[in-house]
């Protein structure tokens, strides 16, 4: 297997990856990106996005991504599809593979991004994936629900928005909080408390998925779909039950940043550390740009802000070292 060589490569796309790849190929830096398992990250399964500055109509996540990856194409970036399997940091130049190929590099920029996280109590991310009816993106699978009741499990911007995107399709969305008052913007928790097809279950946590066989038209094998949620109350122990036919999950993320394990610095939740005021990581001509180091903001303006200053960061770098 042959090794190719790139001045950059840039491992995760989205906002942050995009924007890396727009600064770099005007730098004439010859950028690679690996699109990984989510071309275009988190704002593919988004819907309107308003607050991104140009747009004064607003945009789709997805449309916005398409013109970042069709504009970082035309101005020279590499864009490849595959994902990175692995990497090593601890000598130069970095080494990195993917399932077919091997790469090295002088600079890495890493916007690997964030992922959802389950709520861990064993069904919900198995159902995830078996069709079972559980989900962690309403813009991906609110259509399969359309006249039916839904819950949506957390309490900040993501819990809300999702909720009310849904009322777009059920009849009837279940927002559970596990506490009496909510995180999410003011703007957001006003549309959320103004929309007739949201009720509110507060202080309750999902203790247990119960769910039933069903055979589905052309299917020989029948699969197991939810069919209700069992509720405990935060404050007495109580336990209830609630009928639904569709649960999404939106408690937050964490930072995709295992393969960098061992290899670079990371907080406690995982995400990467950079010095302030920079994206450079604990190796020197590594950077992090987008949610993979910001637990705190998290908006698609400041993963782009961080991917033009993780490029900027990588460019003077190639300069100082005679790269």
């Amino acid at each position: 297997m042959s090794v190719l060589h790139k001045n950059v490569i840039i491992i995760g796309t989205g906002p942050a990856g995009y924007t890396a790849a727009i600064y770099t190929s005007r730098a004439n830096l010859s950028p690679l990106v690996f699109e990984g398992n989510q071309p275009g990250g988190q704002l593919t399964i988004t819907t309107e996005i308003e607050n991104f500055p140009g747009f004064k109509d607003g945009i789709m996540g997805p449309a916005l991504m398409d013109e970042m990856r069709t504009q970082a194409e035309r101005l020279g970036a590499e864009i490849k599809t595959g994902t990175v399997t692995g990497v090593d940091l601890s000598s130069r130049p970095f080494k990195l593979k993917t399932d077919s190929e091997k790469y090295t590099c002088d600079t890495m920029i890493i916007a690997t991004g964030a992922s959802a996280k389950w709520l861990g109590i064993g069904k919900d991310e198995e159902l995830s994936r078996d069709g079972g009816g559980v989900s962690a993106c309403a813009t991906c699978d609110g259509f399969f629900y359309r006249g039916k009741e839904v819950a949506v499990v957390g309490g900040g911007d993501t819990a809300l928005e999702e909720s009310v995107y849904l009322t777009r399709h059920a009849s009837k969305v279940t927002l559970i909080h596990r506490r009496n008052a909510l995180r999410g913007s003011k703007i957001m928790q006003d549309r959320a408390m103004a929309n007739p097809k949201i009720e509110f279950a507060w202080n309750k946590v999902i203790s247990q998925i119960m769910t039933e066989k069903i055979k589905l038209s052309g299917s020989d094998e029948p699969i197991e779909r939810i069919k209700s949620l069992q509720l405990k109350d935060t404050t007495d122990g109580s336990l209830s039950e609630v009928r639904v036919d569709g649960l999404f999950v939106a408690i937050g993320h964490q930072p995709n940043t295992a393969l960098f394990k061992n290899q670079l610095a990371m907080d406690q939740n995982g995400y990467l550390l950079v010095e302030k005021g920079s994206t450079r990581t604990s190796v020197s001509g590594v950077f992090a740009c987008g949610d993979v180091q910001d637990p705190h903001y998290r908006q698609a303006i400041t993963a782009a802000g961080s991917g033009c200053m993780a490029a900027i960061d990588t460019e003077r770098w190639l300069i100082e070292n005679n790269g």
